[in-house]
């Protein structure tokens, strides 16, 4: 789930995405609330709520915002209120220290890989990456599927040239992070960063280009 808020750009709306936008979409508004809907399976794929801002405390924020347990209360009672049955999740950050586990040639590419990527202890990703510096054992961070990058954009499950990929294998580029070179290839972290599974934390990270902590020839 992918909850944002910014009351300047988009109004009082807070906009929850469950799942890409299908083909077929139905819309229904009952109140202040709108579900998007995919038409063919039924399965809701995002919310669009209204004036919910000072009853969340987040007048202020601005891009994504993650929800709290209370928060995620107020939410699934409106939503209700507004005679739908979805009930809503607390949801953490989809952006982790993951750990590359092996590495193959793509079957159709001279420059992807294909990587099972672990990104918990009991979870590993098929990630496809066009990373030049990609290789087995590095620690990096990992965009699972359900993540909203610093740019905006969303990532999703999808394929590159007929093979599939869960999520992304993140730069220091597209994570914006100060000093970072303006050029793909992973950010591979310390060993000391943090546990594999964790939440990418960027105000950790603010140093690792400043301090000279990652690796930018390659």
């Amino acid at each position: 789930m992918i909850t944002s808020y910014n009351l300047k750009a988009c109004g009082d709306i807070l906009v929850i995405i469950l799942a890409p936008n299908a083909e077929n979409q139905q819309v229904t508004t009952n109140g202040q609330v709108t579900r998007i809907q995919n038409s063919d399976t039924k399965e809701t794929t995002g919310f669009n709520i209204a004036g919910l801002g000072e009853q969340l405390n987040m007048t202020l924020q601005n891009g994504q915002v993650y929800l709290d347990k209370d928060q995620i209360k107020i939410v699934n009672n409106v939503i209700q209120e507004a005679g739908f049955s979805d009930i809503l999740m607390v949801s953490s950050s989809k952006l982790v220290i993951g750990r590359v586990k092996s590495m193959t040639a793509h079957p159709d590419s001279d420059h992807l890989s294909v990587t099972s990527t672990a990104v918990s202890d009991d979870k590993v990703l098929q990630i496809v990456s066009g990373s030049p510096n990609m290789q087995e054992g590095i620690k990096v961070v990992v965009a699972q599927p359900g993540t909203m990058m610093p740019s905006g954009a969303l990532i999703w499950d999808g394929a590159l040239r007929g093979v599939p990929s869960s999520g992304m294998i993140v730069s220091g580029r597209e994570l914006r992070l100060d000093g970072a070179p303006d050029k793909p290839g992973a950010l591979i972290l310390p060993e000391s960063f943090g546990e594999i599974g964790e939440p990418f934390d960027f105000d950790k990270a603010k140093s690792l280009y400043k301090d000279g902590l990652v690796d930018t020839e390659y």
